[in-house]
């Protein structure tokens, strides 16, 4: 595969997933176009980069569909300066995206291997600072942030990581429940912190998130 292959089928990814799918901010879609998705996958899985699938990267691991990382990157609407905090580093893709759209980015990764491909695809971009350790602590010594993203699909967000954002901060995630997942928005009040679903999506289950089951007798 050749570097104009991969343009190409990076052009199509966008018309025939995402602008069908209510991805049509310019800025956003710029920022897409701009970034190899490509170099963020094993060598061996690098021609599955636009496919409208959860890529695999490692046992239990996998870089979230194209559509599910651009929905959540439209409905987040980031802003240039703005602090986020990203769960779910992966290898980096992400991070890459929400750099290109001037944030400062403290990306959170709990896998070693992933972590280290991130670090070696970032080097040298300036705008992201990247954490090895659980996804479900978030990184609190840089709160209070402007916005949580997650480039995943949990099962209980958790209050460690809510506590994370500052008051009228944002939080935008896939919610994963009875074997479907749903993107949603949320946002932090003084009162406490609400979400609503945005659409039914496809999205990479991140690990140490299970919602705690409830006390049986």
């Amino acid at each position: 595969m050749t570097e104009q292959n991969y343009k190409a089928m990076r052009r199509a990814m966008v018309e025939s997933q995402l602008r069908t799918n209510d991805v049509n901010d310019p800025v956003i879609i710029e920022a897409i176009l701009a970034e190899p998705r490509e170099d963020y996958l094993p060598a061996a899985r690098r021609s599955a980069a636009y496919i409208d699938r959860a890529v695999p990267l490692t046992a239990g691991r996998a870089l979230n569909p194209p559509l599910a990382t651009a929905r959540l990157l439209v409905e987040a609407a980031p802003q240039s300066g703005e602090r986020v905090l990203l769960i779910g580093a992966a290898t980096g893709y992400a991070a890459a995206l929400l750099a290109r759209l001037g944030c400062e980015v403290t990306a959170v990764e709990d896998d070693a291997d992933l972590a280290a491909h991130a670090k070696a695809q970032l080097a040298g971009r300036s705008g992201i600072t990247l954490e090895t350790g659980p996804l479900a602590k978030g990184a609190p010594k840089s709160a209070p942030y402007d916005l949580l993203f997650v480039d995943g699909a949990v099962e209980d967000l958790g209050e460690t990581l809510i506590a994370q954002i500052k008051v009228d901060g944002r939080a935008v995630f896939a919610q994963a429940e009875r074997g479907v997942t749903r993107l949603c928005i949320g946002t932090r009040t003084t009162g406490g912190f609400g979400a609503r679903v945005i659409v039914d999506s496809e999205a990479a289950i991140l690990p140490g998130f299970a919602k705690p089951k409830s006390f049986t007798f």
